[in-house]
């Protein structure tokens, strides 16, 4: 991880606390600095930095960032976490953030659960200057798509909410996603080409939802698929995290009838990425998933 000419660190104060839903709280950052915040759009992920205890100010800026940050010691480590950019008004200098407010479980909740206006965090993202393929895009569709299946959890949320903004009116498709309460379902925008099957949990199972919803609606839109098999990862010691690409970071097909992108806690993910793969049949060139965390684990820095 070192810092590219198009990417840096912008630090920026709290402008306002807005939530959504009941599970959703969205962070406007503003401040002069995120005049040159890039916007690659769709799912473009980001690395927040909370306070801690150690405070902003020991966080290392340099091209080696991460590796002075892994040498620092462990309570002089500020805590990153990553996200997807939801809005981003580069005029005013704006920039929003939509995260999860739950039970206190680390510094990410905490912060969440206790930020005021004024507050300071930091974000390592791109900057104006990016241009070309970004990596940190997982949302690479093929050119001719004839269905997008957008599937995940209340993680996955955010993004999928910029995806469907973005995606042009033509589009068309089926959103499922499971979120932790029936007053969250709103949270999702509207677009016109796609069937909404959105849930919530309201203290039931985890994943009940987005497993047998996805395979019918995948069964459905693919009905002609040839199963293959996976190769199994084991999320408790490997990332489960795939993006079809080509060498130039484009899509790995030039047309699909479906393109699926799967994200949320990876016991899930890795269910439906069996499913969709084995059961349904559909080529995994056109299936991406990522594991975004492990339920009883904080995010691997």
């Amino acid at each position: 991880m070192s810092l590219a000419p198009d990417h840096r660190f912008f630090r920026a104060p709290v402008a306002s606390i807005v939530d959504v839903t009941p599970s959703f709280r969205r962070f406007t950052l503003r401040g002069p600095d995120l005049t040159d915040y890039g916007d690659p759009g769709y799912d473009q992920r980001v690395k927040i930095v909370f306070p801690g205890d150690a405070g902003l100010d020991a966080m290392p800026r340099g091209e080696e960032w991460y590796r002075e940050w892994r040498e620092l010691p462990t309570a002089g480590r500020p805590p990153f976490r990553t996200y997807t950019t939801r809005a981003v008004r580069g005029e005013v200098g704006e920039v929003d953030f939509d995260m999860v407010a739950h039970a206190v479980s680390g510094p990410a909740s905490a912060w969440i659960e206790s930020a005021a206006v004024g507050d300071e965090l930091l974000i390592y993202g791109p900057t104006t200057a990016h241009t070309g393929v970004s990596y940190a895009i997982d949302f690479v569709p093929p050119a001719e798509t004839g269905q997008l299946l957008l599937a995940g959890d209340e993680t996955a949320a955010p993004a999928i909410a910029v995806i469907l903004e973005q995606l042009p009116p033509e589009a068309t498709g089926v959103v499922v996603a499971e979120l932790p309460a029936t007053a969250d379902t709103g949270y999702l925008p509207h677009h016109p080409g796609f069937e909404y099957r959105v849930v919530g949990r309201d203290g039931g199972p985890r994943h009940r939802h987005l497993v047998n919803t996805v395979a019918e609606v995948a069964a459905r839109l693919v009905p002609d698929g040839c199963g293959a098999l996976v190769e199994e990862v084991d999320i408790d010691e490997g990332l489960l995290w795939e993006v079809p690409r080509t060498a130039k970071g484009g899509a790995a097909l030039k047309s699909a009838p479906l393109y699926a992108w799967l994200a949320g806690e990876a016991t899930g993910i890795k269910t439906l990425r069996r499913q969709l793969v084995t059961d349904v049949g559909i080529d995994r060139r056109a299936v991406a998933f990522m594991g975004y965390w492990r339920e009883g684990r904080a995010e691997v820095e």
